[in-house]
């Protein structure tokens, strides 16, 4: 390589650096925002008391090839502590899911035997088939004022339809995203960093963004007044992260939105039970990012910092794709190539930020199995440790791949599949109603 071409691509390799540096450090201190900023800590608390019931809610599950769950998400959502006439719940399925529907409907005759008739199961037969023409397709049988989203197997806490209607009638807010929490941290290698990750994305990330008004919302436990998001014209059902693009969508107009985590309340979930799934979660989850940011809908924000912030987040999977191909760069230069020792010092700098980065993960585990009763060994931290890496290279292939997707133009839905590896034996036992 002649010295022009060499001074270029180290120059490079400096420039990649510096910004990947930057933006290491930018995610570690979003991942510490509510510990660092205790009047957001405060604020992302469920209020002490409660009001009285004022505000009725339409909560819609949506499910494809969800058999093994459905029955107990449904139980579950039809025993919330709330006034049961205030409260409606609408199952909803494409009409070739025969065994999702038999299932939910079996589970609305126990629950209707019982007294209980407010569960119903919504059939649409035209498409597309995916979650936000689901959502669309529901909506128009919402009869409350509040429309809130669950998933298929969420293990939703029973009062927190009574939260949410605190909240919305103290504070004024028409938009509530509540706290979401993987629980199976041991299940598999992979397990324990995607639970981190929701721990710390609904923990402190979520405030942060909700603070400065660009906010990607979670794909459930959001609660909207009903006529906000009938005036929005609902979900984009052509965008595989509606959940991301409604949030930015309430951004642009200037909506408030409270997001409330508490880990008594929050509503618990799994990781995907096999890698493949993983990938393909992660893959999908990518996608609809690069296809909000396309979409251009962030352009649209009142200020240069929320345009700024909304960019920034919807940037961030074409970053994991470069990040893959950098690590093993950056390994070289610092220990292989004859680099000038600038360069590979300045090249380590973003996987010594990764490193911080796994120790504030560490400290999070130990938060989070205290805040639920589990128990995390040193076994736990030494497995972490050997798949730190990995890891990182998962989500990479996962950004890489989505990237090649929509360079394609596949926007096919990836399911995800479902095995209630989160249940409790309470939640299950409500399927026994009546």
């Amino acid at each position: 390589m002649n010295a022009p071409m060499e001074q270029m691509v180290l120059a490079l390799i400096t420039l990649i650096a510096l910004l990947l540096t930057v933006q290491a450090a930018h995610a570690l201190y979003l991942m510490i925002y509510t510990w660092d900023q205790p009047e957001a800590d405060a604020k992302a608390r469920v209020p002490d008391q409660r009001v009285t019931p004022q505000l009725s809610f339409t909560a819609i599950l949506p499910a494809r090839h969800e058999e093994a769950v459905i029955q107990a998400t449904i139980a579950r959502a039809a025993s919330a502590d709330y006034p049961p006439h205030m409260l409606q719940i609408l199952v909803v399925c494409s009409a070739d899911d025969v065994g999702t529907i038999e299932q939910a409907q079996a589970q609305v005759a126990l629950l209707r035997a019982a007294g209980r008739n407010n569960v119903d199961v919504v059939v649409f037969d035209d498409g597309p088939i995916n979650k936000p023409h689901g959502l669309n397709t529901a909506l128009r049988y919402a009869q409350h004022d509040v429309v809130a989203i669950f998933d298929a197997e969420d293990e939703v806490q029973r009062e927190l339809f009574d939260i949410v209607n605190t909240i919305m009638v103290t504070e004024d807010v028409p938009v509530v995203q509540g706290g979401i929490q993987l629980m199976n941290f041991k299940s598999n290698w992979y397990s324990t960093f995607n639970v981190l990750e929701y721990y710390f994305w609904f923990r402190s990330r979520l405030h942060y963004h909700a603070k400065n008004g660009a906010i990607t919302l979670g794909g459930n436990t959001i609660f909207f007044k009903r006529d906000l998001i009938e005036r929005l014209g609902g979900w984009d059902e052509t965008n595989l992260t509606e959940d991301a693009d409604i949030g930015l969508r309430l951004s642009c107009m200037g909506e408030k939105v409270r997001v409330v985590y508490d880990d008594r309340y929050v509503t618990k979930e799994e990781t995907p039970p096999t890698l493949a799934s993983f990938i393909k979660q992660r893959t999908r989850w990518c996608q609809g990012f690069m296809q909000t940011l396309g979409k251009g809908t962030w352009k649209q924000m009142p200020n240069r910092r929320q345009r700024f912030l909304a960019w920034y987040t919807l940037v961030f999977p074409h970053i994991q794709a470069v990040l893959g191909v950098y690590m093993p760069v950056a390994l070289l230069n610092a220990f292989v190539l004859n680099t000038p020792v600038p360069v590979a010092m300045m090249s380590w700098m973003p996987v010594l930020l990764l490193g911080a980065h796994f120790v504030i993960t560490v400290v999070g585990l130990y938060e989070f199995t205290g805040a639920h009763g589990l128990k995390a060994t040193p076994g736990t931290v030494v497995k972490m440790a050997i798949t730190w890496f990995p890891y990182q290279a998962l989500l990479s292939y996962a950004a890489a791949r989505a990237l090649y997707r929509q360079l394609k133009g596949a926007t096919n839905w990836e399911k995800t599949a479902h095995v209630g590896a989160h249940r409790t034996a309470e939640v299950s036992e409500l399927t026994n109603v009546g």
